[in-house]
C-alpha cells in the first residue's frame, strides 16, 4: 500500500486503494495480463454512491459513480505496478454492473463514465471491449461496480 497520493494524467488524484472485503486478491497478473477485481465507487473506505440508479441517482450521477470506480481501478493498477503506468499496453476489457430499477435501460450510458475516464487517461491504450449489465443488488449497496483486464509489459 502507498502512503502518498498519486496524481495521474490531467492532474487527477487517485483514491487510496481499498483492501478486499472478501477472500480474493484485488489485482492478479497472469501471462502478460493484469486482472483487476470489481471496484466500487469509493474514496478509500468511504462509499460515495450507495443506492439505486434510476431511483436514488440520476444517469449523470451514475456516470460519476462509474468514473470513481474507474479511478479505483487505475489506483489498484498504479499500486500493483509501483507507479509505472507506462507498462500498460492496452485496456482490453471492462465489465460493469449498475444497481438499478427494474425498468432502467441506460446501463451502457452509465458505464460511459468509466470508459470516458479510461480514454482520457490512457488515450488509444484505453480503448476496450465492454459489457454493461443491471442488477437489483450489489455488495454494500453500491450503485455501480466495474472490473477490468489490461495487457501489460
Amino acid at each position: 500500500m502507498r502512503d502518498e497520493t498519486p496524481v495521474c494524467g490531467g492532474g487527477i488524484p487517485l483514491p487510496p486503494v481499498s483492501v478486499p472485503r472478501g477472500n480474493y486478491t484485488p489485482v492478479l497478473a497472469c501471462d502478460g495480463f493484469l486482472f483487476v477485481a470489481g471496484q466500487g465507487p469509493r474514496w478509500g473506505d468511504d462509499l460515495r454512491y450507495k443506492g439505486v440508479v434510476g431511483k436514488d441517482f440520476s444517469v449523470e450521477e451514475g456516470q460519476q459513480a462509474a468514473r470513481l470506480c474507474a479511478l479505483n481501478i487505475i489506483a489498484q493498477v498504479w499500486n500493483f505496478l509501483e507507479g509505472d503506468l507506462s507498462r500498460i499496453r492496452q485496456l482490453v476489457r471492462v465489465a460493469g454492473v449498475v444497481r438499478c430499477t427494474e425498468k432502467f435501460e441506460q446501463q451502457a450510458t452509465v458505464l460511459n463514465g468509466a470508459s470516458d475516464l479510461f480514454g482520457e487517461l490512457l488515450g488509444d491504450a484505453g480503448r476496450h471491449v465492454r459489457i454493461a449489465t443491471g442488477t437489483s443488488s450489489l455488495p454494500s449497496g453500491m450503485a455501480v461496480e466495474v472490473e477490468a483486464m489490461f495487457r501489460i509489459d
